[in-house]
């Protein structure tokens, strides 16, 4: 059942724990929580949910099913409708981005938990502000809560974990900017090296490795945030925490801003518009229920978001009360929380060591999923394009792929390379994904046709989509993503790290990220229809739908009846010779119906027999089967009675 040269997954669990370890990132971790409490607490779990289910879940069902049904990846799966092969490209760009810088932050916490697991028996450097890299402005014991005592005094101080992200890992006193990135850092260069080593090596079998690799990636972080979430429950001030964390406020939801975020979220978390969710689906069986996995695994993805809120913000409450700080103040986002609060919190837990191995092992874990994913559709939608010159080379092509990456961070890996990353993580997947996610639904809801969709939805588990799907798809969605550009748009920012604001030719560049996979998308638009047509270049392709011949059942049977125009016969046979090969009515003994695709898998029967040498092959046969009867034996297969009969009457 697998397709010739490109495989399948081991089991239904790979793929499973694939797409849960893609869905459950970083940002389930270090985001989700933050919005939550910036939102209403408890109330943006009531945008959340309704974006889930009128934008979140239907995006997800989409990206899935055309992957299984095609068995193809994110590029050459658009022979759908050609005029929109271009989704597939900035699908590539779009992981080809993220993956440079996503790596970067992989590398970080790879530094951490080494740096835990080297201080097991001592201190953490975090948790001294007598090192090298400290200031005078560094601080282990917090001020007294003075602005109690007089209103408006407050007083700027640095936590030893700030300082130790910001002058030791970072060396960002060294840089000024994206101005000056100062020199490259040899200890993180080095480091990044490595983890694009461990990324190729968890590749070097492709979705067969990466397959048994989920198995451990995709529950460890599940076993420590329980673990987490049981210590942090224990702490003094967790309640503060937790209470920040879900206590609602309604009048939020009269905030356009909050639905926004919600559905920006839902977007992001669940991997849409990437490639990832398409590509890994393509090495499913081609009747796989997609249809439960989409609904489980988006479940998965939005229970985790929710659960690790509580894991969080139960070490934050604790941070909080030991510093004489508001929630609020310790509350960070994306490497803020990983690498400043969070560790905070950590340092003042009895045998910090130890829990700070686990925390950043379990970020390196929920980095690695979603890092496989991004190459894996690089790597294979590449592959697809030209699949008899890198099939064949898989591994060292991705090890090429890896070793761009690596070199393409870099600069990242920097004094100032943060600022770099800050640009990427800002710009490369914002705006195009939503583009990207609605051009996907134009094509198959309306281009392609949403009938045609259900149809083949009904070929891989049996049944067509409901009425739910069908709202959402061709009205609810696309209105959705419309509110999601426009919502962005009225509330964008430009990007900043801290206190520095990026210079307006940084944010061009910034823009240009943004928009490469949009007019990508366009160019080969206009490519395509200049090369079939303006009517072809939006119809199905004749090799469009299931990849092997077995399934291809329906209206995609008429399509191997139609393989050969026509005319096209004539021209193999020359007159009269099919006649002589084959009485009336005769191929049809010769071969039982669908043995003919049993014998000749799907384009091989061309190069099986070269124009002429059927006639040839035929008349051998014939010449031995005449002997064959003269002697009295039976023809082999899959020669019959009839066969015999017309050999006997020639003799």
């Amino acid at each position: 059942d697998e397709p010739i040269d490109r495989g399948n997954w081991s089991g239904r669990l790979d793929f499973l724990l694939s797409c849960i370890g893609y869905a459950v990132g970083l940002g389930n971790v270090w985001r989700f929580p933050y919005l939550a409490y910036r939102n209403g607490g408890a109330t943006f779990l009531i945008p959340y949910v309704i974006m889930l289910t009128i934008a979140g879940l239907p995006l997800f069902f989409i990206e899935l099913a055309i992957g299984q049904f095609a068995s193809e990846g994110p590029i050459t799966v658009w022979k759908v409708s050609p005029a929109f092969s271009g989704i597939g490209f900035g699908m590539c760009l779009v992981s080809g981005m993220v993956s440079i810088y996503y790596n970067v932050i992989i590398m970080y916490a790879v530094y951490y938990m080494l740096v835990s697991f080297v201080n097991m028996d001592t201190l953490l450097p975090w948790q001294t502000c007598n090192n090298t890299w400290n200031d005078h402005t560094c601080r282990i014991e917090p001020y007294p809560a003075l602005n109690k005592l007089v209103e408006g005094c407050k007083l700027k101080w640095q936590t030893a974990s700030e300082q130790y992200w910001t002058r030791s890992v970072l060396m960002l006193q060294e840089a000024d900017g994206l101005e000056w990135l100062g020199g490259v850092s040899l200890r993180n260069c080095l480091l990044l090296f490595f983890t694009w080593i461990l990324i190729f090596a968890c590749l070097i079998k492709g979705i067969k490795s990466t397959g048994k690799v989920v198995y451990f990636t995709a529950t460890f972080p599940y076993i420590i945030l329980i673990v987490l979430l049981i210590r942090g429950l224990t702490l003094p001030g967790f309640r503060k925490g937790i209470d920040f964390y879900v206590i609602p406020k309604p009048e939020k939801l009269l905030d356009p801003k909050v639905w926004g975020d919600a559905a920006t979220q839902i977007f992001y978390s669940l991997g849409i518009g990437f490639g990832g969710l398409l590509t890994m689906s393509s090495y499913n069986k081609f009747r796989n229920n997609v249809y439960r996995d989409a609904i489980l695994v988006a479940c998965i993805n939005c229970g985790t978001s929710i659960f690790a809120g509580f894991a969080i913000f139960s070490l934050l409450g604790f941070m909080a009360h030991v510093t004489n700080q508001d929630v609020a103040d310790v509350a960070q986002d994306g490497p803020g929380l990983a690498f400043i609060a969070y560790p905070e919190g950590i340092a003042r837990l009895p045998v910090a060591p130890i829990w700070a191995f686990l925390f950043f092992f379990m970020i390196l874990t929920l980095g690695l999923d979603s890092q496989f994913a991004m190459m894996e559709t690089v790597i294979s939608g590449i592959t697809d394009l030209f699949p008899h010159i890198l099939r064949k080379r898989k591994l060292s092509f991705t090890f090429f792929c890896c070793m761009i990456g690596f070199l393409l961070g870099i600069p990242m890996s920097a004094r100032g390379g943060i600022y770099v990353l800050t640009l990427f993580d800002w710009y490369s997947g914002s705006y195009n994904l939503m583009f990207l996610a609605l051009m996907e639904l134009i094509c198959l809801m309306y281009v392609y046709g949403f009938r045609n969709f259900c149809k083949d939805v009904e070929m891989m588990v049996g049944y067509q989509p409901n009425i739910y799907w069908l709202v959402t798809w061709l009205g609810l969605t696309p209105l959705a993503l419309i509110f999601i550009m426009i919502i962005s748009g009225i509330y964008y920012t430009p990007a900043y790290y801290g206190d520095y604001k990026f210079p307006s030719w940084a944010e061009g560049i910034g823009w240009m990220l943004a928009m490469i996979p949009v007019a990508v998308f366009f160019l080969v638009m206009i490519i395509q229809v200049i090369r079939y047509g303006v009517t072809d270049a939006f119809k199905p392709q004749s090799d469009w739908g299931p990849a092997l011949p077995e399934d291809r059942t329906g209206r995609y049977q008429r399509q191997i009846n139609n393989a050969f125009q026509p005319g096209q016969i004539n021209d193999a046979f020359q007159p009269g010779q099919i006649n002589n090969a084959f009485q009336s009515g005769q191929i049809n003994d010769a071969f039982q119906p669908g043995q003919i695709n049993n014998a000749f898998q799907s384009g091989q029967i061309n190069d099986a027999f070269q124009p002429g040498q059927i006639n040839d092959g035929y008349e051998n046969e014939c010449e031995l089967g005449v002997q064959n009867v003269m002697n009295g034996k039976k023809l082999p297969p899959p020669y019959n009675i009839a066969n015999e009969k017309y050999i006997v009457e020639k003799m």
